[in-house]
């Protein structure tokens, strides 16, 4: 073969291989045009594929916040969402739409309801303080060793010295109990004087449901860490709208993290607005200033302003709270201040609610966690030092597990 004979051959090959390549370009072309019609182009580099995986993936986190549930919403931080706004738009934010609003708003329990099933939760509790001092009550002659041993049950029970004394000394005068063996006998004297040292005649009502209440009429939550103070403002609120009253709360805790939050979950779950400053470590007297207006423009029945948890020994901080007052009352008087103790700390909450009455003045205490403990006897004390009244009772963890404190029912449940 010659040399020109093997160029043509060559020739032929290079045109053919040529052509192949430009049908097979042509080919993808027309493909990729196809499916440019019809929104279809698929990514063809790193840089496109990585954009649609960061786009689907923000669509999967947008669907899974939307199924939140305004129950799980404590759990949900909304300080960044907040935090983006001003101060004029997170109170409008309060006003308008209180938190993650659930689509129908829950019915709180109505207060009998409440004062029926929190009688039985005592009752059922198995509470030590009374049948201890029952079973030694209940004996056919009592020695002084079991005199004794009833001093030292209700100091036990932290119903403090004084009316501990007091009340050995009724029952070993009351011929009912010195020499008689029928146990209800004694069981009812027991009840009779428990009754006289709770206080049966005494005035708990709320001073925003009294017939003489302003309108707003401001309740002020005061307390130390970790006594429940804000979510005993919470139920509070149910409290109230379960008696169809007009609620607002001011979050004045601006130290706690998600403390406004926390509130506002509250708040949304019977549509009470909230009112809270657009960032954590805000002036709180400023926040409770703020809230005292807009009550006062709304013209609620009631305002509820949350405190944020103080340690008695800290003298700057109980300021903060004369201050917080201060400052509310230049636009509404302060009706309540309601200081939430644990129930269960006994005779150190005794301490610490002297110091709250210095610093701010007291009107009525809520006791927290009072589940029939040993403890139950802080209800006597804490009166007797105090001279303001118990006058709201929380006995578990449900949101309506808060009722107004019955001294018969009480002394029933811890007898029983």
């Amino acid at each position: 073969m010659d040399t020109n004979t093997v160029l043509a051959v060559i020739g032929v090959i290079v045109v053919a291989v040529v052509l192949i390549a430009a049908g097979v370009w042509w080919s993808k072309s027309r493909k990729r045009d196809l499916d440019r019609a019809l929104g279809q182009v698929a990514p063809d580099d790193r840089k496109t594929r990585e954009a649609k995986a960061a786009a689907d993936a923000r669509l999967a986190a947008e669907a899974a916040a939307a199924s939140v549930s305004a129950d799980d919403a404590v759990a949900v931080e909304e300080h960044d969402k907040v935090a983006e706004q001003t101060p004029a738009q997170s109170a409008s934010r309060s006003e308008a739409q209180p938190a993650a609003q659930p689509s129908a708003a829950e019915t709180p329990e109505s207060v009998g309801s409440r004062l029926t099933r929190l009688k039985a939760k005592l009752a059922k509790s198995g509470n030590p303080f009374g049948k201890a001092l029952f079973n030694i009550l209940a004996k056919d002659n009592l020695s002084e060793s079991d005199w004794e041993d009833v001093e030292d049950t209700l100091l036990l029970a932290d119903v403090g010295a004084d009316a501990s004394a007091q009340l050995v000394d009724d029952l070993r005068t009351d011929a009912r109990i010195t020499g008689k063996t029928d146990p209800e006998a004694v069981r009812a004297t027991l009840k009779e004087k428990l009754l006289d040292l709770v206080g049966r005649d005494t005035d708990r009502r709320l001073n925003a449901e009294k017939p003489d209440a302003n309108k707003p009429s401001v309740i002020i939550m005061v307390g130390v860490n970790g006594t429940g103070k804000t979510t005993t403002a919470g139920k509070l609120a149910r409290l109230f709208v379960a008696e169809g009253k007009q609620v607002m709360m001011g979050a004045a805790d601006t130290f706690r993290a998600a403390a406004a939050d926390q509130l506002e979950t509250w708040g949304a779950r019977v549509n009470v607005p909230v009112v809270r400053s657009d960032k954590d470590g805000a002036d709180p007297a400023s926040v409770a200033f703020e809230a005292s207006a807009k009550a006062k423009e709304s013209n609620v029945d009631v305002l509820i302003i949350d405190t944020a948890g103080r340690l008695q020994n800290k003298a700057n901080l109980m300021d903060e709270l004369g201050k917080i007052r201060r400052v509310t009352e230049k636009n509404l008087p302060v009706d309540e201040v309601l200081l939430v103790l644990d129930a269960t700390t006994g005779q150190n909450g005794m301490t610490q609610a002297k110091v709250f009455a210095e610093a701010i003045g007291i009107t009525g205490v809520v006791l927290s966690k009072l589940d029939g403990s040993a403890k139950g006897g802080i209800v006597i004390s804490v009166q007797k030092e105090l001279g303001v009244p118990v006058k709201l009772v929380g006995l578990g963890e449900g949101p309506d597990d808060l009722a107004p404190f019955d001294p018969e029912g009480f002394v029933d449940g811890i007898l029983s």
